[in-house]
């Protein structure tokens, strides 16, 4: 008589429990970077260290429990995604602030049917399917070498020595937000100029930030150098020409009102051109998709069908999901608060005779929308990686989706004025889908990892859950916070010095307005359609030409679209990244350096991020822009600007000399 295997230890409290703090850290950083950045970095790996070296000094460790914790903070750090909509509702003015209930509504009840609607797709797009899962593969071989209970010794070392890397990234990034807080080193070199006696103006504002430079690496050195296109398309033609016309009005030696007039302009004009470069590669990028997605889905699900029709029907531990009758029951459990958020959306207001036809149809077209999303995501991340899918298209497409649905159905039969509430329930139902697909764009990712490591879907699954909602909890209060202290980018109000540029949500807004109000200059954006065909084709001729060779256009379209505050010190820490991994190629162990670079960028973006909440909340709750400040402004604006970027550039040399030495 054979014995009963024995289950691995895989969901367990202490697991739960660690995955949530990293989660409560991971997001908060995610969230503001995202905003500040218009990029957000994948959290598990580094999550994956964080697990093997807490819980290697508990007995009983596993590599499943240890891929549990690295799950419920993937999960959680992919619905912060969610930050590319949802301030949209602030920007056009529907929302002051976010309220909390709501908010985690709309991304705990999304997050959980993205996890819902994928779990069908498994045993499809994972089990029976040849799809590479580049960040699920690479996880699974991290884990692999470090997170079970009879790891080599050298693997031990592996993980304590990314640990370290991990924490003295996030204790030196941090360390000098606080200084530069204090404005004993400045946060920036800024500086805007004319560009000669009738060619308009420019300028530049290179950021020293640890967080942007962190994420430069993690993005490697042809995106960066995507960016600095878009940067240079941006301020080195949009800006002097649309200025040049203007040039009379500024005073010759006004420095500051040069400063007004090339920022106005980048923001009121230059950057709806880039909104269409960005617009027509996000379409592109789904284009290329739609076939091998469909090709994909149809044989896998065939396949899956076949070994149905022949297999067993009890599964082994390592086949079994969350039942479909449960999936049904929570499926209902979310659909049903959904059409209560869609019924409550405006109490009283001019849409008020039209909210039975706008929930019925607000509900039909995020169940059917997100299912939709939650293949395509699924398939897009097990192709190219869930770091590269190009959600930003997928929001375009749900937001474009619902405004034409509310033009041609409602838009005729409202009132004067009902325009903006209609642009506002447009981004509040894509607000729930994007939810669903930051979710689906990962899911499958874990799912792939937890195959390779032995794991139990099923425990998985839940754990996915969890992370869903520990997301949802923290995500809006870190909203609300940095909302507060700087507000975003083109929201009605008094001008903010410091506001978040939040580059997709602006988007996301600009492109609803333009189809349900018809206030936007849609020249501006054929213009920027017209570059990125253009850097369509260079791309592809790039590609052909050089092997490895890319300049991809929706990053080009992101350089012109974020202020050069954002863009230049990612550029920077691309180049950097790429010189880091060329020397590691020449030690031995390369792969093993190339690892710890990108801890110590994780780490980098982490310890600034949670920095910046914690000044964020001393800023909104003292009502000065800086309430640490040290010196004086003559100090602050002038030799602080040297220290600060000598201090920066040590910094870098000594943090990436020690890292490539920390395993020799």
């Amino acid at each position: 008589m054979s014995a009963i295997p024995v289950e691995p230890k895989e969901l367990t409290l202490r697991g739960i429990v660690l995955g949530v703090l990293i989660t409560l850290v991971f997001t908060a950083a995610n969230v503001f970077f995202g905003l500040k950045a218009g990029l957000t970095f994948s959290t598990s790996i580094p999550a994956a260290v964080i697990s093997m070296a807490v819980l290697r000094g508990f007995k009983g460790m596993t590599i499943q429990e240890n891929n549990i914790v690295q799950t419920v903070a993937s999960a959680a750090g992919t619905l912060s995604s969610v930050i590319f909509v949802l301030p949209s509702l602030v920007i056009v003015g529907w929302w002051t602030g976010f309220p909390y209930w709501t908010s985690v509504l709309i991304c705990g009840l999304g997050g959980i049917l993205g996890v819902l609607y994928s779990i069908p797709l498994r045993r499809a797009l994972v089990t029976h399917s040849d799809l590479p899962y580049p960040e699920g593969v690479a996880c699974a071989e991290v884990l692999k070498v470090g997170g079970g209970a009879a790891a080599h010794v050298d693997a031990v070392e592996d993980a304590r020595a990314g640990l370290k890397a991990l924490l003295w990234g996030s204790l030196v990034s941090g360390f000098f937000s606080i200084v530069v807080a204090t404005r004993a080193f400045a946060g920036d070199l800024v500086s805007y100029f004319r560009v000669n006696a009738r060619g308009g103006v420019t300028g530049f504002d290179l950021l020293l930030s640890f967080a942007l430079f962190g994420i430069g690496h993690l993005i490697g050195l042809w995106v960066g150098l995507a960016m600095l296109v878009g940067a240079i398309i941006a301020w080195g033609w949009g800006v002097p020409h649309f200025t040049a016309a203007h040039l009379a009005s500024v005073g010759a030696d006004s420095t500051v009102a040069v400063a007004k007039l090339a920022t106005d302009t980048w923001r009121q004009q230059v950057r709806f051109v880039g909104a269409g470069t960005i617009l027509v590669a996000s379409l592109w990028t789904l284009g290329k998709l739609v076939r091998p997605v469909v090709v994909g889905l149809r044989s896998t699900l065939a396949a899956s069908r076949a070994r149905r029709s022949t297999t067993e029907s009890v599964f082994p531990r390592t086949e079994r999901d969350i039942s479909i009758r449960v999936i049904g029951v929570l499926t209902l459990l979310c659909v049903a608060p959904i059409a209560l958020l869609l019924a409550n959306f405006e109490s009283g207001g001019v849409l008020r005779d039209h909210m039975v036809v706008l929930v019925i149809c607000g509900l039909i077209y995020i169940v059917l929308m997100s299912f939709f999303v939650s293949s395509v995501c699924g398939y897009m991340a097990g192709l190219i990686g869930s770091s590269n899918s190009p959600l930003s298209g997928i929001g375009i497409l749900a937001v474009l989706g619902a405004s034409l649905l509310l033009v041609f159905g409602v838009r005729s039969s409202l009132p004067a004025g009902g325009g903006h509430a209609l642009v506002a329930f447009a981004l509040f139902v894509t607000a729930v889908i994007f939810s669903v697909a930051c979710i689906a764009n990962n899911n499958l990712q874990d799912l792939k990892t937890g195959q390779l490591v032995d794991a139990t879907p099923w425990k998985q699954q839940v754990a996915l859950i969890i992370g869903v909602i520990a997301g949802a909890a923290i995500i809006p209060p870190v909203l609300d916070l940095v909302n507060h202290a700087y507000g975003f980018a083109g929201a009605p109000g008094p001008h903010r010095e410091n506001a978040l540029p939040a580059p997709q949500a602006g988007l996301m807004a600009a492109l609803a307005q333009g189809v349900l109000e018809n206030n936007v200059d849609w020249s501006l954006i054929q213009i920027g359609i017209g570059i990125g065909v253009v850097m369509i084709i260079i791309d592809a001729v790039l590609r052909r030409a050089v092997p490895g060779a890319h300049l991809s256009p929706l990053a080009v379209g992101l350089g012109m679209y974020l202020p050069t505050q954002s863009t230049l010190m990612v550029v920077v820490g691309s180049v950097v990244g790429w010189y880091f991994d060329r020397r590691a190629d020449r030690r031995p162990n390369p792969m093993r350096i190339k690892q710890l670079g990108v801890l110590l960028a994780s780490g980098l973006i982490v310890g600034e991020g949670l920095v910046g909440v914690i000044i964020a909340g001393i800023v909104a709750f003292s009502g000065k822009d800086y309430p640490l400040q040290l010196v004086s402004d003559r100090f602050a604006e002038g030799a602080a600007m040297v220290v600060g970027s000598a201090g920066f550039a040590l910094l870098v040399v000594l943090l990436y000399r020690w890292c490539a030495r920390l395993r020799e």
